[in-house]
């Protein structure tokens, strides 16, 4: 289920400069899905510095102030721009129950006209990760995804040795379509990918949905 409080998220997302659009908040039972904000970096920051050893070996290469307030600003400047291009929608992960941050997925990298699709990206923390959130995450993601941004093809990127990503992948419909060749350079080295993609209408059909 997505729902949207426009006048609550006029005021905690101001930074974000959204223009006509509405900001998403999604949620479902367990998790609650928003765009991040200015005071979300003291959480943010220690739970990426906890997990650091466990999130490196899949990552874009830490820089030496990742986690600095400064770098902090960059990246929600960038996620600003992102928004208000339509390339791109950033969100932190929480448990509703207690509140606790736990991950980040984003849908980046969309492109319209004749191709009208877009890239997954995400992380979970170590200490909540393997419990199936970013499962119950992805779920929610895909759908804003094609119900919200009407896409029509959703592609995600997946280091072979990445068991976890690839079980959390293919547990959400997305299909193998192949191997990248040294695709993107990771924690500092040009790693080869797994492509993966979850079409429109398969999720439609998968889940009985009326075209």
């Amino acid at each position: 289920m997505i729902t949207l409080t426009p006048g609550r998220v006029e005021a905690m997302f101001s930074l974000l400069s959204s223009g006509n659009r509405d900001l998403p908040i999604l949620k479902n039972e367990r998790l609650l899905l928003r765009p991040p904000v200015t005071s979300d970096h003291g959480e943010w920051a220690a739970l990426r510095r906890s997990s650091r050893a466990f999130l490196e070996p899949w990552e874009p290469q830490w820089l030496p102030d990742e986690l600095e307030r400064p770098a902090w600003r960059e990246r929600l400047k960038r996620y600003r721009s992102e928004f208000s291009h339509g390339t791109g929608v950033s969100f932190l992960i929480f448990d509703r129950a207690g509140g606790a941050m736990m991950g980040g997925v984003s849908i980046g990298n969309i492109r319209r006209g004749v191709a009208q699709n877009g890239q997954i990206g995400y992380w979970m923390g170590e200490r909540h990760a393997g419990k199936g959130h970013m499962s119950a995450a992805l779920e929610l993601v895909t759908e804003f995804g094609f119900e919200r941004l009407k896409l029509h093809r959703i592609e995600a990127a997946c280091i072979p040795e990445n068991l976890r990503s690839v079980r959390v992948l293919e547990k959400a419909g997305f299909q193998r379509e192949g191997l990248l060749r040294s695709y993107l350079r990771i924690n500092g080295v040009w790693q080869d990918h797994y492509l993966y993609a979850l079409i429109e209408k398969e999720r439609r059909d998968k889940n009985g949905m009326r075209g």
